[in-house]
């Protein structure tokens, strides 16, 4: 029987067998083995595309629905209700299913055999604090694997398929896997015994590289189009300070689908009327109505992502597709600060994970980064701090999740 191994990420999704012994990963797209978890519902076409097609077209202006973040939604009311998306009525489990159906049909072309059985990495918690929700979030998925065509799914955590593929360990080390994916942070900590590999714990919060575009697009970018700004009342002489909900929604890429309603355009549209500083609020009322909340949150994840260079410690986000020559200054010290939060609860959750393998910090041996924003330096930085004197891998963070899982399966 012959079983697909499914890394199906936030941000980024991979799938991978074993052939003549190793972990082989599908072209997913033409050329890569990796590609972005995004569908766009092509309103003039009347097609569903996905991956890099499905950005280019958003990034193009074509007319339609775009998704991204999808696995953030897993556990929640959302999945379940039926909205009009494009041109047909879907829950987000069919946006899912369609999407993994998607990934099987190309496996499929590829190798010329037929997967109706998954291997899926799933997080340790898709929710931190939530037992229900988390629960519900496994129903959820396998339902799509379902609704896909799949005859069955098995779920595996995501650190600990990234453990069968990471590199040897010296005698008597432990290794420990930092998977920072889209969405969420997990931990694993695995001994090895020739080639078989032991996990000894694992643990997971709710908080990724999703989160940090968050926090970074509200504190940097979202006050360009008025958010703390004042508003005059209506009515009266009085003055308020414009809500935070619609900059929060619009900072978050798995609302930013549903912020276009006439509801919040008629308020960005009274807000640039009525505000003490207009031209914030003109700039809200653009985005809204030219639907350009993916292009910010693009921007946002681009800036993020060269700021985390060598040698780069003050850049930029690019907003000229809101207004020409609009940009907000992004430095390693304001993102740092930012990120902060994050910081913490990603240093917590480790060590909470060292404290139920009941090891002390020195005995790892070998950080493993997984994930590609477990390479940016507020990460690295804290892992750096916790363990001093552990070496650092970092080769296949993109892949290491599909490769593991691609061992498990073939196991």
């Amino acid at each position: 029987m012959a079983i697909l191994g499914i890394d199906f990420g936030t941000s980024n999704t991979a799938a991978g067998v074993m052939v003549a012994g190793r972990p082989h990963l599908i072209d997913v797209e033409p050329g890569r083995k990796t590609l972005p978890t995004s569908v766009f519902f092509d309103y003039d076409r009347k097609v569903t595309t996905y991956g890099s097609v499905a950005n280019a077209a958003l990034i193009d202006g074509r007319e339609g629905r775009f998704m991204r973040a999808l696995k953030s939604v897993l556990g929640t009311p959302l999945m379940r209700e039926k909205r009009q998306i494009a041109y047909e009525r879907l829950t987000l489990i069919e946006v899912v299913a369609r999407f993994l159906r998607m990934l099987r049909e190309r496996a499929e072309a590829e190798t010329g055999q037929a997967y109706d059985v998954a291997l899926s990495g799933r997080p340790v918690r898709f929710h931190s604090t939530d037992a229900a929700r988390n629960a519900q979030a496994e129903v959820d998925l396998r339902e799509a694997y379902l609704v896909a065509g799949y005859r069955d799914v098995s779920f595996m955590y995501e650190p600990e398929a990234a453990a069968l593929a990471s590199g040897p360990l010296d005698k008597g080390a432990l290794g420990l896997i930092v998977d920072i994916g889209g969405g969420t942070s997990d931990f694993s900590v695995f001994e090895r015994d020739g080639d078989a590999t032991r996990i000894i714990a694992s643990h997971g919060v709710r908080v990724g590289g999703t989160d940090f575009d968050r926090s970074i697009s509200i504190a940097e970018v979202m006050p360009l189009l008025g958010r703390g700004a004042e508003v005059r009342n209506a009515l009266g002489s009085g003055r308020h300070v414009a809500p935070n909900a619609i900059f929060n929604d619009l900072a978050t890429w798995q609302k930013i689908p549903f912020v276009y309603t006439p509801e919040n355009r008629r308020m960005a549209a009274d807000f640039a009327k009525l505000g003490i500083d207009p031209a914030l609020f003109g700039r809200l009322k653009t985005v809204l109505e030219m639907e350009l909340g993916h292009d910010i949150a693009f921007a946002v994840e681009a800036g993020k992502i060269h700021l985390n260079k060598p040698d780069v410690d003050d850049a930029g986000i690019d907003l000229r597709v809101v207004e020409p020559a609009l940009w907000a200054r992004l430095t390693e010290a304001a993102m740092g600060a930012v990120l902060a939060d994050h910081a913490a609860q990603i240093r917590a959750c480790a060590a909470e994970t060292l404290a139920m393998a009941d090891i002390p910090p020195d005995r790892i041996g070998k950080i493993v980064f997984v994930g590609g924003s477990s390479l940016l330096h507020v990460v690295e930085d804290v892992m750096i701090t916790m363990f001093p004197h552990a070496a650092l891998e970092r080769a296949e963070a993109f892949t290491a999740v599909a490769d593991g899982l691609a061992i498990a399966a073939a196991t």
